[in-house]
């Protein structure tokens, strides 16, 4: 089937996109809750859409390049859940502001005012969310001082304050950890705190944002949580299955590589390293206990065991790997994000057979 596919490349099982789009779909909506997932893991406009078309009230982006590609495509409610600093890219979200329906992510009294002396120049007003650290310790402010912090952003001509968000993962206590429910409940509870806390000095707070792929069902199940953000969901990988928030069958995106080398029978060489698979997720570390840079189907003695820039490095278990020359292998990577992002182009596998290669169209956008 894939004989016409050079090696490396990424293929996409439609089949299981589909059913992995519908069924968070399904459970969202079901409690209650608006999706709008995040497109790092695609970086597909089509793929966006069709996330859309499933009922998904809007798009995340990190990025305006990001944001721009998906709103060339049609997609006209987009979130940044990053924070927008600097000169340019201030004036980037200004000219994107004017074309879609524009949310920007704030988590500082610098950002927020460079934000509305830019609004009020323009004549225009941005929405804006705060960012709110629940656990990660990556960008958001700490629960304890988002009502000030809101009440100072509500102050600021140029900005329309919508509410709060936050990205945890699986998070409990401060700790990685493989209960997924347990993390989105404490997710929720601690962002619904904080709105509550807002919400004391008068300020109203629409939009309370939440959830990545472990965690999206649970903490949507959290009164006062509006809206889920998870991305990863669309493909999975090891990482969420080994966290037990898929499971293999789920995983829709796989690397086609060849062995181009056997040099003794328990070494084998195949065509894809460091710049096919992502390598950014520690092996053996919890809570994902990841074995190797991905799972090769069909095999389960054989492990990924070493990259180098091109080359990728399969022992076995057993001692001997048993793989030959030009044998083609698929497999399942750890973490699909960053892999995805390594690739120009992908090949969608519909369920019927036909294969498309498509553009990646929002990868590599660092701006």
């Amino acid at each position: 089937m894939f004989d016409s596919i050079e090696t490396p490349s990424v293929i996409i099982e439609m089949g299981k996109v589909k059913r992995n789009i519908s069924s968070m779909a399904k459970d969202i909506r079901g409690k209650g809750c608006s999706l709008r997932p995040h497109i790092k893991t695609h970086k597909i406009p089509e793929l966006a859409l069709m996330q859309l078309g499933y009922g998904a009230c809007g798009i995340t982006c990190a990025k305006l390049s990001e944001a721009k590609v998906m709103a060339e495509s049609g997609i006209k409610d987009i979130f940044i859940a990053y924070p927008v600093i600097g000169k340019d890219k201030i004036a980037r979200a200004l000219e994107l502001n004017n074309e879609v329906r524009l949310i920007l992510g704030v988590d500082s009294e610098r950002g927020a005012l460079a934000l509305s002396e830019a609004a009020l120049a323009t004549g225009t007003v941005f929405e804006v969310r705060l960012e709110i650290d629940t656990g990660l310790r990556r960008t958001g402010i700490a629960p304890h001082k988002a009502a000030e912090m809101a009440r100072l952003i509500s102050s600021m001509q140029g900005l329309s304050f919508g509410g709060v968000y936050t990205f945890r993962g699986s998070v409990f206590d401060g700790k990685p950890t493989t209960d997924t429910i347990a993390a989105g409940k404490q997710e929720g509870a601690i962002l619904t705190g904080v709105k509550r806390d807002i919400e004391k000095l008068g300020i109203e707070v629409r939009d309370v944002s939440a959830g990545s792929t472990p965690t999206a069902r649970s903490v949507a199940e959290v009164d006062g949580i509006t809206e889920v953000r998870p991305g990863t969901y669309i493909f999975n990988d090891m990482m969420q299955t080994n966290i037990g928030a898929s499971v293999i069958e789920d995983c829709a995106a796989t690397l086609l590589v060849t062995v181009i080398s056997t040099p003794s029978p328990d070494l084998a060489i195949i065509d894809g390293g460091s710049k096919t698979f992502a390598a950014d997720a520690k092996m053996g570390t919890t809570p994902f206990y990841l074995e190797g840079y991905g799972k090769i189907l069909g095999y389960e003695g054989l492990i990924l065991e070493r990259l180098t820039e091109e080359h990728g490095m399969i022992v076995s278990g057993s001692g001997e790997t048993g793989l030959e020359i030009g044998k083609r292998l698929r497999v399942i990577p750890n973490h699909v994000c960053t892999t995805i992002n390594l690739h120009d182009h992908v090949y969608l596998m519909e369920e019927y057979g036909n294969i498309r290669k498509v553009k990646g169209a929002a990868r590599g956008k660092l701006y």
